[in-house]
């Protein structure tokens, strides 16, 4: 399971995320092979105990704010669902294995799989080899959408460190959202927290409507985030 986070993410009321805690910072690629997906090493980004990360979308030294969301009159208004991910997500049952889906999309595509998507192999989970690839194909949704789940009620989790990680998705031609790995706590405007995650991916591009969350809104809008 996730690893102690010793920071936290802070989001501003209609401005950026502050990050305090020296959370590591990296970028990876969105990168498929056959109709498998994997993340390759995106270029090195400075690191630093605290630092902004732009919400907006609209700021000329992304990923970090310079201050655009001041000017572009950015509206940042939170409207996500505060349910707990287990009361909120649709229970899938297969033979051998299940899987909560809450429907929180950034489609960043590792729920397909060259054996089939995790909706299928859910289904098919009675073969072993089967099986294992759903528990992939649940595990690296970085959204956390999918939690794949033993009959026994035990959910599956990937052992993360913290970590903050800028998506791009060349193949789609567009710059995806934060994805925020190890269950590093994610607090409201007015103060309070979000549940916990081991996985979640926040919005960038600004045009989301389930802020703070990104809701796939970036490959609609084609959101790239060079200046």
């Amino acid at each position: 399971m996730e690893k102690e986070a010793t920071g936290k993410i802070k989001i501003l009321k209609d401005g950026p995320y502050v990050v305090t805690g020296n959370i590591k910072l990296t970028e990876k690629i969105i990168t498929s092979q056959g109709k498998d997906y994997f993340y390759a090493q995106g270029r090195e980004l400075p690191q630093a105990k605290t630092y902004t990360l732009c919400r907006c979308g609209k700021s000329k030294n992304p990923p970090f704010c310079d201050g655009a969301h001041s000017s572009c009159d950015f509206h940042g208004e939170e409207t996500a669902s505060r349910t707990f991910f287990e009361d909120r997500a649709e229970m899938l049952s297969g033979p051998e294995l299940d899987m909560m889906d809450d429907h929180r999309c950034a489609f960043a595509r590792f729920c397909h799989r060259n054996a089939g998507t995790a909706w299928e192999l859910i289904r098919q989970s009675d073969d072993p080899i089967l099986k294992a690839e759903a528990i992939k194909a649940a595990n690296e949704c970085p959204a956390g959408r999918l939690v794949a789940v033993e009959k026994d009620g035990t959910a599956i989790e990937p052992e993360y460190a913290p970590e903050i990680v800028i998506l791009q998705d060349p193949e789609r031609g567009v710059s995806c959202g934060i994805f925020v790995k190890g269950g590093i706590p994610l607090q409201s405007v007015d103060g309070s927290l979000y549940e916990r995650r081991n996985r979640m991916v926040l919005c960038r591009c600004g045009e989301s409507i389930n802020k703070p969350f990104c809701d796939a809104t970036h490959v609609h809008i084609k959101y790239q985030d060079e200046p």
